[in-house]
């Protein structure tokens, strides 16, 4: 009997191939409206659909889930890819809101091997533990060196500053900490997802779904970021323009920050330690 559930990659690869019938035979099709529909045949694709890239998600206790879920979503969706959960141990590790991920990889396993794309999520007093963890920068640092991409999400670019990845680029954080990102050499930058040449930061939170949609359409084509997204289908609504800070009401733009002012005097206070402690490597 044939299994009912359908594996979302293979799926994924279908539907390609049915995208990639209908680019190399349309104007055929067009030409002969009576024709027989193509096979979906995998060799129409294009060769640049399939790669080869290893990719890496950090995780560490109290780190946001969507942060990873989000960009690994995309990334795992191209075709050829393989991606890593990464953590210290093969333990499983809690998020910040108490869902549990089981590593496919550890710090060793990913440091001997190396990868194409080191992604880090962002998270509150996780992060900061992470940031003054110096198995874990040193970690980050020493793989973040040898990527072809490094790239976070939200309050992930502290960490990723914290490794001194960051100095003299460009970047962006959750918007109520990109303050601090000058404590690295970071150059704050305006923009739901900033790039400077292999550093690829995110804004908070969801902003990670539009970086690795982003980063499909580098790797692989828009026709294949654009077909990926549709089997999302990613086409946000909000109920509220809250979302940004620019837009939000300015009651709640206060609310949230001094929630988390104490958070982000700590985090600064982290972020001038690590600063200082790799200036002494």
């Amino acid at each position: 009997m044939t299994d009912p559930q359908i594996d979302r990659r293979a799926f994924t690869e279908a539907m390609l191939a049915f995208a990639a019938t209908i680019t190399v035979s349309g104007a055929d099709a067009l030409a002969s409206p009576d024709a027989a529909p193509a096979k979906h045949d995998m060799s129409n694709m294009p060769k640049h659909w399939f790669g080869k890239e290893r990719i890496a998600f950090l995780i560490y206790p109290g780190f946001t889930a969507l942060d990873m879920v989000g960009p690994h979503y995309m990334l795992s969706g191209m075709m050829g890819a393989t991606t890593h959960i990464v953590a210290r141990s093969a333990d499983p590790v809690k998020s910040d809101a108490g869902l549990v991920f089981t590593p496919s990889a550890t710090f060793d396993d990913v440091a001997r091997a190396g990868v194409d794309i080191l992604c880090v999520p962002g998270g509150s007093s996780g992060t900061l533990a992470a940031m003054r963890d110096d198995a874990t920068i040193a970690f980050v640092r020493d793989v973040g060196a040898r990527a072809k991409y490094v790239t976070s999400v939200c309050t992930g670019s502290m960490i990723l500053g914290a490794a001194g990845l960051l100095d003299g680029y460009k970047a962006t954080s959750h918007w109520v900490t990109k303050p601090i990102l000058p404590v690295f050499g970071a150059i704050p930058a305006s923009g739901r997802v900033v790039r400077d040449r292999n550093r690829v930061t995110a804004e908070g939170v969801t902003a990670g779904i539009d970086f690795g949609l982003s980063l499909v359409a580098e790797l692989r084509d828009r026709d294949y970021a654009e077909s990926l997204q549709l089997l999302a289908q990613y086409a946000p609504e909000p109920p509220f323009s809250a979302g940004d800070p620019e837009t939000a009401p300015k009651a709640t733009k206060d609310l949230v920050q001094e929630m988390f002012q104490d958070f982000v005097g700590e985090m600064r206070k982290a972020a001038i330690a690590a600063h200082k402690k790799g200036a002494r490597l």
